[in-house]
C-alpha cells in the first residue's frame, strides 16, 4: 500500500505543488532575491569603500614616512649646524682668552722690564754714591764731583750687564 501508486494523490501533490511554489515565488521568493541582491550590493559597496580607505590610508602612511624623513633630515642638519656654530663660538672665545692673555703676560713682561730698568738706574745712582764716599775715605782727599761722576760711570759701564 505504501509503494503503491494512486493516480489521484499524485495528481493533487502535483497541483499542491505548482500552488505553493507559484505562492513562494510570488511572496517569497522575490522579496528574498531582492534582499539578497541588496545585502549582496552592500557587501560590494563596503568592500569598495574598505578598498578605497586602505588605498587612501596607504597614500596617507606613506606621505607621513616622507614627511618623517624629512623631518629627521631636517633634524639632523639643524643638530649638525649648531654643532659647528658651538664649535666655532668655542674656538672664538678660547682664541680671544689666549689674545688676552699674551696681552696680559706682554703688559706684564714690560712692566716687569720698566721696573727692572728703573731699579737698575737707582741702584747704579746708590752704587754711584757709596763708591764716591767710598772713594773718598781710601784716598781721604776730595776730588771735583764731576771727574767723580765720570770715574763711577766709567767704572760702571764695566760691570757685566747681568
Amino acid at each position: 500500500m505504501l509503494l503503491e501508486l494512486n493516480p489521484g494523490l499524485l495528481i493533487w501533490t502535483g497541483i499542491t505543488f505548482l500552488l505553493v511554489l507559484l505562492i513562494l515565488s510570488k511572496f517569497a521568493w522575490k522579496p528574498l532575491i531582492r534582499a539578497l541582491s541588496k545585502r549582496e550590493e552592500t557587501i560590494r559597496l563596503s568592500i569598495e569603500r574598505a578598498e578605497e580607505a586602505k588605498a587612501e590610508a596607504e597614500r596617507l602612511l606613506a606621505e607621513h614616512a616622507k614627511r618623517l624623513a624629512s623631518t629627521q633630515e631636517e633634524t639632523a642638519r639643524l643638530i649638525r649646524d649648531a654643532r659647528a656654530d658651538a664649535e666655532t663660538m668655542k674656538n672664538d672665545i678660547v682664541e680671544k682668552a689666549n689674545a688676552n692673555a699674551r696681552r696680559m703676560l706682554d703688559a706684564a713682561k714690560e712692566e716687569i722690564d720698566r721696573k727692572t730698568e728703573q731699579a737698575i738706574g737707582q741702584l747704579r745712582g746708590e752704587v754711584a754714591g757709596l763708591a764716591i764716599k767710598a772713594a773718598e775715605k781710601i784716598l781721604e782727599e776730595t776730588l771735583d764731583e764731576s771727574r767723580q761722576r765720570a770715574l763711577v760711570e766709567k767704572f760702571l759701564n764695566e760691570l757685566p750687564k747681568n
